[in-house]
């Protein structure tokens, strides 16, 4: 219903060249009948064609973008968990010392600051100045071209883990069972490792399902400035250029795994919380 369309260009098509464009895509047709036809090709796994992208089906580029957006999601997200859960337990084992306080102020500015602006700045320290990593673009797909922009996209889910954690964590510490084991005259280490460090992170797995989803498909800011081709690049291009088709087939590809990393999340429960089990 916006105005403009898909074959809208700085030079306008005669008219008969358009009345021959729509009709190859269907878009000629009623729209409960263009929406039966897209329904129907979803339900065997095909997006349809691409408006701007000739010769290339929607699934196609999915497929292109996708690897590239899953290799830098999952390096970010296992960086953003090891680091966050790291900084979140230790300052709920020092609850209100300096060392709470500095870990709770820097996740507070990691969650504060977006990613255009920390990206940007990575940039121009690490490229620019220092000259130790490429500034942008995949090369050969080194592992230095990922560097970058898998550090800007977890520097605020590192944030957002670490508070979590903290809080989970210090609720936790508190229970009656670790209360137990510490009167048991267990280590601090074993009380963390065996009996703490599980159930503090149910909140975390909760977090970890859409945020794994949203970072692997919306990656968006990221891919842009470091000009890398992932599914984020698609979408942008695709609302630009009112490719209807790859923007509904990003979203689609998106909610599909959003269910996906829900459906793992529940899975961990049961590994994480016994009574879950049955």
């Amino acid at each position: 219903m916006a105005p403009g369309g898909p074959f809208d260009a700085d030079q306008a098509l005669p008219p008969e060249m358009e009345a021959n464009l729509r009709a190859a895509y269907h878009l000629d047709e009623p729209l409960h009948q263009q929406y039966y036809r897209y329904l129907s090709g979803l339900a065997v796994g095909d997006f349809g064609p691409s408006f701007q992208y000739r010769d290339f089906g929607v699934t196609e580029l999915i497929m292109t973008g996708f690897p590239v957006s899953l290799r830098l999601g999952i390096s970010a997200i296992l960086i953003a968990l090891l680091l966050g859960v790291a900084a979140g337990s230790i300052a709920a084992l020092r609850q209100n010392s300096r060392y709470d306080h500095f870990i709770m102020t820097v996740s507070m500015t990691g969650i504060s600051i977006p990613n255009f602006v920390v990206a940007p700045l990575l940039v121009l320290f690490f490229a620019v100045t220092l000259g130790w990593l490429p500034a942008g673009g995949l090369g050969e797909g080194g592992f230095q071209n990922f560097i970058l922009p898998t550090i800007s996209l977890a520097l605020p889910q590192i944030a957002y883990i670490a508070r979590l954690t903290r809080g989970s964590m210090i609720e936790v510490l508190r229970s009656q069972f670790i209360r137990t084991a510490r009167a048991q005259g267990l280590a601090l280490r074993s009380i963390i490792l065996h009996h703490a460090l599980k159930p503090a992170l149910m909140p975390v797995v909760t977090y970890l399902g859409p945020a794994t989803a949203g970072i692997i498909t919306g990656s968006v800011v990221i891919e842009q400035i470091f000009s890398i081709p992932g599914l984020g690049r698609f979408f942008v291009q695709g609302a630009l250029n009112r490719d209807y088709t790859l923007v509904m087939g990003v979203v689609v590809f998106y909610g599909v795994l959003i269910i996906l990393f829900n459906l793992i999340v529940d899975v961990i429960y049961a590994y994480l919380d016994p009574k879950l089990r049955k």
